[in-house]
Order: structure tokens, then sequence, then C-alpha cells
């Protein structure tokens, strides 16, 4: 006999063990099925061990700049075995407490393969047999994965994806790296601090293409000067393959010249895990390799939906999550569901330096029909960011004229990461220029650039 739940998740990523998680604490009884790791790829392949692994490179880069702070630090070097197996560390611990969480919320955990087998019906393959579950309300939570294009297929042997980059089989000498977004450029950030010699190409004409126009020179300039060659408008033609190399043949301004490099890391994108799901069968549309949902992650079929990853961009973690809790709540009958906006949740880079950002960038603010204020603030005006020897980075504010709503921030530079909350917070509560300028920020802080940069929209600036 099937066994029933009020809801079944299916993915136990950061969208799916949220989404269990907050139905369980409305009262509802839950299952959540996954096939491989608590806490997706996020937890265990992407998000946390990847910063993990940065935070040994910004070490190591600090170490080098001793003498700067007056210290002294003699044989400096690292054991990449070392950095991953903290990496490692720091990601299983994470997903064994997803499994704590689940036990104390009473939700109950399967490890499977699970597929939809009808209306309010899941089939689950485990290595004891397959189990049939029934459940009013279904969500489908199962993710993304790298995606491969003709030619620049990852082999875990000289051609890497990023599950290949997190368990390197050796350190790169020389390093090509395929797509220059979050992924990409946080990997040729890590290597390169190592000390492998780093070129990334990316087919669009500039790197960080979906970060504000000034935010993606500056960065770029900040790369050159760590020693990475960056070539833009460039497209990866084939990879040949051989025993200690490979040779990249790469059309840049119209011509195409090969270059060896040792590794190449292949970061061009995600598809969504749509397949073997019964998702099509079940009547829900897939555009692209991902879900069509509307602004409650609704797939259009009865007591169906899909969040995170598999329901479109953008492709962040804290996206699925809040996605989560907002299906958790429409399931559970609580009337004060807001939709997840977008166009208000911030994406971040931990490269060095740092890269976050919420709303909308200056061209696309322009492109809505806008009259901007724009203002700026670099962190050389700062005494927080010089003090900790981080001077180089730029906090950009974008301002409706007529109204002063706060349409974009953008930043570069240390823990600019941890800093955009503040204009997440901001826009949230639609905050104006007006209020952020009335605000007092703590001295001394980084988060001053923040202030400064919003009364640079109206050339009021004191530090700059």
């Amino acid at each position: 006999m099937a066994k029933s739940y009020d809801m079944i998740v299916i993915g136990a990523g950061p969208g799916g063990y949220v989404a269990a998680i907050r139905a369980a604490q409305l009262g509802l009884s839950v299952a959540c099925i996954e096939r491989e790791h608590l806490g997706g790829i996020c937890l265990n392949w992407g998000c946390i061990p990847t910063k993990a692994m940065l935070r040994s490179s910004e070490v190591f880069h600090l170490m080098h700049r001793a003498k700067e702070f007056g210290l002294k630090a003699d044989g400096i070097g690292y054991d990449l075995d070392a950095v991953v197996k903290r990496s490692r560390g720091v990601a299983k611990q994470l997903s064994g407490g997803i499994g704590h969480l689940f036990k104390k919320n009473k939700v109950t955990s399967i490890m499977g393969e699970a597929k939809l087998a009808g209306k309010g019906k899941v089939s689950v393959k485990t290595d004891k047999g397959t189990e049939e579950l029934t459940a009013k309300n279904i969500v489908v939570a199962t993710g993304a994965r790298a995606r491969n294009l003709p030619g620049l297929e990852a082999d875990g042997e000289r051609v890497w994806n990023y599950k290949h980059a997190l368990q390197p089989p050796h350190m790169p000498k020389k390093l090509l790296v395929i797509g220059s977004g979050a992924i990409g450029i946080e990997f040729a950030s890590f290597y390169n601090t190592l000390g492998a010699e780093t070129t990334v190409v990316e087919v669009m004409d500039r790197i960080l293409p979906v970060e504000d126009e000034e935010i993606s020179k500056f960065a770029k300039k900040q790369f050159e000067k760590q020693g990475m060659t960056i070539l833009q408008k460039a497209v990866v033609k084939s990879l040949d393959r051989q025993k200690d190399k490979v040779v990249a043949t790469i059309e840049s301004n119209g011509k195409a010249a090969e270059h060896e490099f040792d590794t190449v890391i292949s970061a061009v994108g995600i598809v969504g895990n749509v397949e073997g799901l019964g998702l099509e069968e079940a009547g829900v549309k897939i555009d692209r390799s991902h879900v069509v949902v509307d602004e409650y992650c609704r797939t259009g079929v009865e007591g169906l939906y899909a969040i995170g990853d598999i329901a479109g961009a953008p492709w962040l973690a804290h996206k699925a999550s809040h996605e989560g809790v907002m299906v958790a709540e429409l399931i559970a009958g609580k009337n004060d569901v807001h939709p997840v906006r977008p166009e208000s949740i911030a994406g971040c880079t931990y490269c060095h330096p740092q890269v976050a950002s919420v709303g909308l960038t200056e061209a696309k603010a322009k492109e809505a029909g806008y009259d901007i204020k724009v203002g700026h603030f670099p962190f050389i005006g700062n005494g927080k960011a010089i003090a900790l020897g981080e001077p180089e980075g730029m906090v950009k504010t974008i301002f409706d004229k007529k109204t002063g709503e706060l349409l974009g921030a953008h930043m570069v530079g240390a823990e600019v990461t941890e800093l955009i909350q503040g204009y997440v917070v901001g826009r949230q509560l639609e905050t104006t220029e007006e209020d952020l300028a009335h605000t007092v920020f703590p001295h001394p802080t980084l988060s001053e650039m923040m202030h400064e940069s919003v009364l640079d929209a109206d050339g009021r600036a004191i530090h700059f």
C-alpha cells in the first residue's frame, strides 16, 4: 500500500530541503526524496566547498603580503590535497546537518530516484526496491548540472567540470577556463592565486556579463593585474586532448590560433535536471531544459510545483530556498504569501576581488525607460578599506531621478558579498535615496562606502 503524505519534495538541495522543513513546521506531513546527497549540488559540489577552497587561496594570498602588515612569514606554500580535504570536510559536516534537521522536524527522508507516476503519485527506486508514495502536493526541486558543449565535454583528466575542479587530480600549471560567469571566474581566481598561469575565454563582449559594465571592466583590470589573461568575444572551437596536455583552438578577433594548456575547466552554463521524472507525461511544459512556472512556482498542473534551478534563472541557492518557503506556505494555506521577485535577489561572486549586485544595471535601467541618477564611491576613499590593505574596489548605486527609488546597486572589492545585503533590505523595504542619505552608517566600516555612493548620486559625497 502506498504511503501518503500532505507534500512530497523531489530533491534535497537548498530549495527542496528548505521547502520540506518549512512545510513540516506548518504541520504538514512531508517526505523528501534525494538520489545522491542531502544538500544537493550547492552544499556538496557548489556554493559551500568552493567558498572553503577560495578561503584557503585568500589566506595564501595574504600570507604573501605579510610584510605589508609588519609581519614575517617564511617558506610559504600550500598542500593542495589538504586544501581539498578541508573543503570536503566542510561540505560533509553541513550535509550531515540537514539529516539532523529532517529528524528534528519529522520530515521523512528517502534516498532514491523519484518519478511522477500519475496524479498525486510518486514512484521511488531505492536500494531496497520500488516504493510508491502519494500526496496532494508535489514539489520538484531536482536542480541542474553542468552544460556539456560538443567537443568540450569534461573527462575528469585534462578537461574538468566543477566537480573535477573541486577534487583536482593534479595542480594545473597552465589553465584554460571556458566561461567567465560566477563558476568560471571563481575557479580561475582560486587556481590563479595558487600559481597556475590562467587564461579565461568569454564568448560575450565582457567577462561577468550579467554584471554592470563598469563593474565588469573594473574586475577585468584587477584579474589582469593578478596575471590572468582575459580573452573576450572569443570562442574555443576545439580541444585536442593528449596525454599530458590539451591543445585548444581559440578564435578571437576573427582569427583562430592554437594554444597549449595542461588543464581546461569548462564552465559554460547549466541545464535543468528534467529527464526521467515523468514531467512531460504529467503535462508539464519544459522550455530549454527548465520547467515553465508562474510567479508562485506553479507548473499549471494541479498540485505540482517546481522550484530552484529547474525552474529557471536566477540560478542561485538563496532564490531556491526562498521559493521553497513560499511554496510550502502556499500549500499550507497561509494567506500572506508573496511571490519571489527575481530583480530583488542579490548575485554574489567570490573571486578576488569579490563582486556583488542587486537590481538593474545602469544599461538595463535606461532600457526600461528610467531617468536615472548614478552614484559611485571608490574603496581608496574609505579608511577601513585602507586599514585592511584592500583599497581596490568600487560601490555604484542607481536611482530613479523622479521617485528616488533604488533601482540597482553594484559592488566590486573586499567583502562586498556581505555588504550587498544592506541594499537588498533597502529594496525590499522600498527605501528611497533620501532614506539612505539620512541613515547613519557606523565608522570605520566598509559600509560607509554604501552611504557615500548614495550621496554621490547628488554630488554630495564627502570623502571623494
